[in-house]
C-alpha cells in the first residue's frame, strides 16, 4: 500500500506534463473506474472526488454518460453505490433533472450534436441504419444533451471509458477526433491517460497513447 499511496496518490499526481486540475483529475478517474469495473475504488475515491469540487449533479452525469459505453449491466452498480455515497453525505436525491430533448426532439438534437462533435458528414448517419438512428436518438438525444457536464467534459469521459475497457480502439479513435474538435487536444489527451494509468493499468493505458499517437502522426504534430 506504501507504494501504491506514493504512485497514485503523488507520483502520478505531481508528474511534470502530465498534471490535471483536481476536479478534471478526478473526474477521469471515476470515468476510469467505470470503465474497468473497480465499483469498490470507485466507492473510495467518489469522496475525495466531491471534496475536490466536483458536484453531485456531475458525478451523476458521469455515471449516467457510461451507459451507452459500458451498457446498463455494467453501469447499475455504480448508480447504486453514487446514491448510497451521496445520501450518506446528506445530498437530497433525486438531485434537479438535466434533460433538454424530449421524446419529440431528441433525434434532431442528438445529430446536431453529433455534427457539432464530429463534423457535418454525421448530419444524415441517422438514416442509414437502426443502430445509427439509436446512436443520434439515445446515445446522443438522451445524453450529450444534458446539462450538468459540457460537451467538451462529455467526450473526454467518453475518451477513458472507452480506454479503461480496452478492445474499444477504432472508437477511441474517433473520439479522439471528436475531443479535438472540442478543444481537448492531444497534450491533455495523453494527460487524461497518464492520470487513469494506476486505475486501469499498462496494457490499455500504452494502446490509448497509441492511439493518441496515431493521432499526431495523422495531423502532422
Amino acid at each position: 500500500m506504501e507504494r501504491v499511496e506514493h504512485f497514485a496518490g503523488a507520483e502520478v499526481v505531481e508528474e511534470p506534463g502530465a498534471e490535471l486540475a483536481a476536479d478534471t483529475r478526478y473526474m477521469a478517474i471515476l470515468a476510469a473506474l467505470l470503465g474497468c469495473q473497480g465499483t469498490e475504488l470507485y466507492r473510495e475515491m467518489l469522496p475525495r472526488a466531491l471534496e475536490a469540487g466536483l458536484s453531485p449533479v456531475a458525478v451523476k452525469e458521469i455515471v449516467y454518460q457510461a451507459v451507452d459505453y459500458l451498457g446498463l449491466g455494467r453501469v447499475w452498480p455504480f448508480l447504486t453505490a453514487t446514491n448510497q455515497v451521496l445520501i450518506q453525505r446528506g445530498v437530497a436525491l433525486p438531485l434537479p433533472g438535466q434533460a433538454t430533448t424530449t421524446l419529440q426532439d431528441r433525434l434532431p438534437r442528438g445529430a446536431a450534436a453529433q455534427v457539432q462533435i464530429f463534423g457535418p458528414h454525421m448530419a444524415d448517419l441517422w438514416q442509414k441504419s437502426t443502430v445509427n438512428r439509436w446512436l443520434a436518438a439515445n446515445c446522443f438525444g438522451d445524453y450529450y444533451t444534458r446539462t450538468g457536464l459540457d460537451l467538451a467534459q462529455r467526450e473526454m469521459i467518453t475518451f477513458v471509458f472507452l480506454a479503461a475497457q480496452g478492445g474499444c480502439e477504432p472508437q477511441l479513435a474517433a473520439h479522439i477526433e471528436g475531443n479535438v474538435r472540442l478543444g481537448n487536444d492531444l497534450v491533455f489527451l495523453r494527460r487524461v491517460v497518464l492520470q487513469c494509468l494506476p486505475y486501469i493499468g499498462y496494457p490499455r493505458s500504452l494502446n490509448a497513447l497509441a492511439c493518441v499517437d496515431r493521432a499526431a502522426a495523422a495531423q502532422g504534430a
